[in-house]
């Protein structure tokens, strides 16, 4: 199953002294991509989106601009000539943050042999004065013991959760920085090593009904007939909607709050 909000983000941050933010935040990018295609969990050529901001002007683009990857180069290639080519359109200014991110649509095992398909991850990065972060968003169950309608999948956690589980890992040593498992959502839990469910009293809870239906109902009904909600566009840190320990009430996830939306990153 795939949600239309995140249902697990994990980051990496460590300093960088780098001179050229653009080429730093497209190599942890394109570094952390390299990661997640080797274990399958992204299998198509992605399309990236780049925004440099100008420093001092938080709504002010010295830069914006899509490109799709050439699979048969290297990544450090890649981010140098990517960045070459950002830096030769950039409007005059002073450089602030650089935000980029990817996503990737794959197919995964979901159990008898069986493909999943669907936007299964977004990865995005970001660069700042000496700082250079890198997170991960699954929009999916198929690392989880129990699927979001808290039914048992053990032939697709099996097939699934150890990959997520040796990418995590590999990706906190190619990043050179641990794994930051960030806060729960409103369907699981990430760990260092995955995603747990949430259960109530023992058992595992629906939250896909809990929470998925009434926030789709809620955003159709904002936006108008028609429209549906762009799927996986936005994290719960960039929508501003709160971080529990425990799942949200249905009254919360029917009126989140929308402040202050983020880059991409």
């Amino acid at each position: 199953m795939i949600a239309t909000t995140p249902v697990a983000r994990w980051t990496w941050g460590r300093d960088n002294q780098a001179a050229d933010k653009v080429a730093a935040c497209l190599h942890e990018l394109l570094t952390a991509y390299t990661v997640l295609a080797r274990h399958r969990l992204a299998s198509d050529v992605p399309n990236v989106s780049l925004s440099v901001h100008e420093a001092g002007k938080s709504n002010s683009y010295l830069f914006q601009g899509n490109f799709e990857l050439d699979a048969t180069s290297r990544s450090v290639d890649i981010a140098h000539q990517l960045a070459d080519q950002v830096k030769n359109s950039l409007r005059p200014g002073t450089i602030g943050a650089v935000y980029a991110y990817a996503k990737s649509t794959g197919m995964m095992p979901s159990g008898n042999d069986a493909l999943h398909g669907g936007e299964l991850f977004r990865l995005g990065a970001s660069a700042f004065v000496d700082y250079v972060s890198t997170d991960l968003v699954t929009f999916s169950d198929l690392w989880m013991p129990y699927d979001l309608k808290g039914r048992a999948q053990p032939a697709v956690h099996a097939a699934n959760a150890p990959r997520l589980a040796a990418a995590l890992r590999d990706l906190a040593e190619a990043l050179g920085s641990e794994t930051d498992p960030d806060d729960p959502t409103y369907f699981g839990k990430p760990t260092e090593t995955g995603i747990d469910n949430y259960f109530d009293d023992g058992i595992a809870s629906d939250v896909w009904s809990r929470f998925e239906i009434p926030y789709v109902s809620w955003t159709l009904h904002r936006i108008g007939p028609g429209c549906p909600p762009a799927h996986g566009r936005s994290t719960l840190h960039e929508l501003g909607e709160p971080s529990h320990s425990e799942p949200p009430t249905d009254t919360e996830i029917m009126a989140p709050t929308w402040s202050g939306a983020m880059a991409p990153a």
